[in-house]
């Protein structure tokens, strides 16, 4: 048997995969990894990449801004080069958020989404925020996996205010196909954060980074506090924060999933489907009416928002 066959049949059988990623102690085996990738041994940082390039895949460290690294979280956390993320200018565009595998999306029935063949979940159940599930109502989502080996930090779709976070604490189930196939209401379970944006034609975009297992961290480069598993409170919390289209939000300690959600007036960009690869900055959402409300424009003017 040739190096690696036996852990290529495990990760390339799903019941194997789920069993070997979900069935054991799960916020325990996150607090540990968390720990052990923050280690700085230069011995010990070679070995993991080079286990890590195997069982993952390509890292592509040549896109990042340093490619020496002083531990495994430290690469975990890379930035890119300049220019190496293209932002699309166009303002009836909405950008993509982060690197990612494109999972089920489309638009929203009435206020259900689908996680995947045979099990869906709610708007209210997500965001437990009636108010702000009322304005994705018939909308459209986008569910975006990042994997191990992708790109961690997510960025802003569009120019965009930010006045709130509402914080979740939950399990921390893999978010791996083999997962999302067979936990009912994953996301609904897992620790999240729910990021309403307010644009400037006044439509609402939320982000729901979910955290999973080995990933149970997410900073948000808006809030003094890191949302993980010791995170107790509170649950909403109030902030001030405008970005730019393709501004630096934050990013996951691992990788994990974000999904998306427009209004009824976005549609899925050309080119978005399900099994695809996107980038961040490239076209996610697409307007398909006009992009400001009659008789009223709104500005983002030195951190205030300005309504004419």
């Amino acid at each position: 048997m040739t190096p690696g066959t036996w852990l290529d049949r495990v990760l390339e059988n799903d019941t194997l995969n789920f069993l070997v990623t979900n069935r054991i102690p799960r916020r325990l085996a996150t607090r540990v990894m968390g720990r052990l990738s923050r280690i700085e041994h230069p011995l010990l940082v070679r070995i993991a990449l080079a286990a890590w390039q195997r069982l993952g895949g390509s890292l592509r460290l040549h896109e990042a801004r340093k490619t020496r690294f002083r531990s495994i979280h430290d690469c975990f956390v890379r930035e890119l080069a300049d220019g190496t993320r293209p932002i699309d200018p166009r303002s009836d565009v909405l950008v993509s958020p982060c690197d990612a595998i494109v999972g089920a999306c489309g638009r929203i029935a009435d206020a259900q989404l689908i996680q995947a063949k045979g099990r869906t979940y709610t708007l209210s159940d997500l965001l437990v925020d009636q108010t702000l599930a009322a304005h994705h109502r018939d909308g459209v989502y986008v569910t975006l996996r990042l994997t191990s080996t992708m790109y961690h930090r997510f960025h802003a779709p569009a120019d965009c205010l930010i006045d709130e976070v509402i914080y979740v604490a939950g399990d921390v189930w893999n978010v791996n196909p083999a997962a999302v196939r067979r936990v009912p209401r994953l996301y609904c379970v897992n620790e999240r954060a729910v990021l309403p944006l307010r644009l400037l034609d006044g439509r609402r975009l939320t982000l729901v980074p979910v955290a999973a297992v080995l990933v149970a961290s997410i900073h948000l480069h808006f809030l003094d506090v890191l949302l993980n598993l010791r995170y107790r409170g509170p649950n909403r919390i109030a902030c001030r924060a405008t970005f730019r289209k393709g501004e630096e939000l934050g990013y996951f300690h691992h990788g994990s999933t974000i999904i998306v959600l427009g209004t009824g007036d976005l549609r899925l960009a050309d080119g978005v489907t399900e099994g695809g690869v996107i980038r961040m900055g490239t076209p996610l959402l697409q307007s398909v009416g006009p992009i400001a409300e009659a008789g009223r424009t709104t500005t983002l003017c030195c951190g205030h928002v300005m309504n004419t």
